[in-house]
């Protein structure tokens, strides 16, 4: 009785043993490898590269606060806005008191930054994602920062807004999703075509 009660248990423990290298080691590393070899970008974490040197992911937002870059949506992560080890969304119901205080602030906000803008700010622009770190804006949410940030850098609206257009990208696999503007990408082309105005500039004093 109690040889096969000892080779029930080490045949458990050697099934154990062997679902452990399975599903703990061999497969996680095949995934990566495949993942590294078929995806490298995505599987590096989508990093966004600047003169060599890697400025962000694509896939997690920044905030920017200057009137010359346009600005991501708010976030609701703490301690600090866009705290990738703490995403998440402000939990607050529509009717909650302190979201609609939090709109009214940031819609004032946007339009003290931008007195001249007729248009209402977009509703991207007022309100955090359930993330707290959604790097894309909407195109109308872009397009609504063209004239601050033109003004800002010293270059023609219509320039920007082609910028914009440039930049974006439709609904995945034409179904999912909403377009969609990735800001990080878009300010780092802002600061190319900002360079490229400066030098040319330079030239024609």
């Amino acid at each position: 009785m109690w040889r096969k009660i000892g080779r029930e248990l080490w045949m458990g423990v050697g099934f154990l043993i062997c679902m452990t290298v399975l599903t703990g080691l061999a497969y996680p590393l095949v995934v990566t490898l495949m993942g590294k070899g078929i995806f490298p970008r995505q599987a590096s974490g989508s990093a966004v590269v600047r003169n060599g040197e890697v400025v962000g992911s694509a896939l997690i937002g920044q905030q920017f606060v200057s009137s010359g870059y346009f600005w991501s949506r708010p976030s609701a992560t703490a301690p600090m806005p866009y705290n990738a080890m703490a995403s998440s969304g402000s939990n607050l119901g529509p009717s909650n008191p302190d979201l609609v205080e939090a709109v009214n602030q940031r819609t004032m906000a946007l339009v003290a930054a931008d007195p001249g803008n007729s248009a209402g700010p977009p509703v991207d622009l007022v309100t955090s994602s359930a993330s707290g770190l959604d790097p894309d804006i909407s195109p109308a949410a872009a397009l609504y920062q063209v004239g601050r940030v033109a003004r800002a850098r010293g270059l023609s609206e219509q320039a920007v807004h082609d910028l914009v257009e440039s930049r974006i990208e439709g609904r995945q696999f034409g179904i999912l999703g909403e377009p969609r503007v990735n800001v990080l990408r878009l300010n780092l082309d802002l600061d190319a075509l900002a360079g490229k105005a400066d030098n040319q500039n330079s030239r024609n004093p």
